[in-house]
């Protein structure tokens, strides 16, 4: 028998280097410190890695987006809106300076630049801010779908308006040089009194069915009502936010599970649960942004701080070993989603930062999820792996085969949050390695 020599395995372990052969066994070798192939980089995340994602996006969106404001004719720059005759548009740009996912990123480049003391990304968010309600203060036009800024001047949908008052509040708070409560108290009287809803008070759409909820509009209403009860002081904006939260749990929330479904009509007998994972995202994402600034004297606050509690402990449940979660929840032969990894990881963050969560058990699951964001963050700066914008479904093929797209605005504004967030982690977060695992010192 013509004989084969062992095959000689080498690892290194806290700089040790360990040499093993593969016959080896508990015995001869301390084989709980061998290394496992891990996907996703298992590591602590370091505050200038994170910076240098939070760069690369930066550097593509400031690249891809409009910043002024052209002729139609011509393509020459405007700069004085109370002047200009004939049609106008925004130069040209990837992606949308007015929809929703864009008032995500510009509440992401805030908080940026909060977390990194870098003032590039709040300069992002308030040149395109300030552009935006100039033009609608000083560009008037008798047909409105000649604007630019037509969905900021005449909203027709909560994705019109939510998102993006929320972001424009928050850079007023910030201290932008524009005069921006016009286009506020415009998107506020949207939210409050023009959109449908159901007999009893909850935000809904007459599509796909009549009296149908959205989950995504959790996120597409109540921070908007949070941050104007923040602003002016008005108890009403607050407590129509935390009816919201309230009515929509009632309704789409699985207590067995500890996730939402993504939508519920009314007149079904039955409601079908697809649990949608960025939808999820907008729910986890509203409460932490709804308790952020809602007074802990409201009656409400209890009722959503644990609603928040419940959610994130069940999405814990359904985290990839990879530290991405997938399409649908609970269904893990979906694929791997990006945007609502990164809503997770800054939500769940940003609950363990203000005490809402338990930071020991968490933290570890979220620097996982970190560290997968951060590895679809390609060298140009794009997002990988996002599902493009999403209506809504009652069967699964319809979630299983969204496509993803380098350029699905959903992502970016999610990965901006998510870095800023885990860095202000980093800050008061002192950590360990414990037979190989990620540990919080307590």
């Amino acid at each position: 028998m013509k004989y084969k020599p062992a095959k000689i395995i080498t690892f290194f372990t806290f700089g040790i280097c360990f040499s093993i052969n593969a016959q080896t066994n508990d015995v001869t070798t301390p084989l709980h410190l061998m290394q496992p192939d891990y996907v996703t980089p298992y590591v602590i995340p370091e505050k200038n890695n994170i910076e240098n994602v939070l760069n690369r996006v930066y550097v593509f969106l400031e690249e891809n987006t409009a910043s002024k404001v052209i002729n139609a004719n011509d393509n020459s720059e405007i700069k004085d809106f109370k002047k200009v005759k004939g049609k106008i548009k925004f130069a040209p740009g990837a992606f949308r300076l007015t929809s929703y996912e864009w008032g995500v990123t510009y509440a992401g480049m805030l908080l940026a630049a909060e977390a990194t003391g870098n003032k590039q990304y709040s300069d992002y968010t308030n040149k395109r801010i300030k552009l935006i309600a100039d033009v609608a203060e000083n560009y008037k036009t008798e047909n409105l779908k000649d604007s630019p800024v037509h969905t900021v001047l005449n909203p027709r949908a909560l994705d019109d308006a939510g998102a993006l008052c929320a972001a424009f509040i928050k850079a007023k708070k910030a201290g932008i040089n524009a005069n921006v409560d016009p286009v506020i108290n415009n998107f506020i009287q949207y939210i409050s009194e023009k959109e449908f809803r159901l007999k009893d008070g909850t935000l809904a759409r007459n599509r796909p069915q009549d009296n149908t909820l959205w989950l995504d509009d959790m996120f597409m209403s109540v921070p908007a009502l949070a941050q104007m009860g923040s602003y002016t002081g008005d108890v009403k904006y607050y407590d129509d936010a935390v009816k919201q939260v309230n009515q929509f749990s009632q309704r789409m929330f699985n207590s067995q599970k500890g996730i939402y479904m993504h939508g519920w009509v009314e007149s079904m007998q039955v409601h079908p649960e697809f649990h949608w994972a960025r939808a999820n995202g907008w729910a986890v994402m509203t409460m932490v942004e709804l308790l952020e600034v809602l007074p802990k004297n409201h009656p409400g606050y209890p009722q959503v701080l644990a609603q928040l509690q419940k959610h994130i402990a069940g999405l814990l449940q359904y985290q990839d070993g990879t530290g991405f979660w997938h399409q649908l929840l609970d269904r893990n032969d979906t694929y791997l989603e990006t945007s609502a990894t990164a809503i997770y990881t800054y939500a769940i963050a940003r609950a363990i930062n203000r005490g809402y969560v338990d930071k020991l058990a968490y933290t570890p699951a979220v620097v996982l999820a970190w560290n997968a964001v951060a590895s679809k963050v390609n060298a140009k700066g794009q997002v990988e792996g996002t599902c493009v914008g999403t209506g809504m479904g009652f069967d699964p093929a319809f979630y299983y085969y969204r496509p993803v797209n380098l350029y699905a605005a959903h992502g970016y504004g999610p990965v901006l949050l998510a870095g800023a967030e885990m860095i202000l982690l980093l800050k008061n977060t002192q950590f360990e390695i414990n037979d190989s695992s990620i540990q919080v010192k307590g």
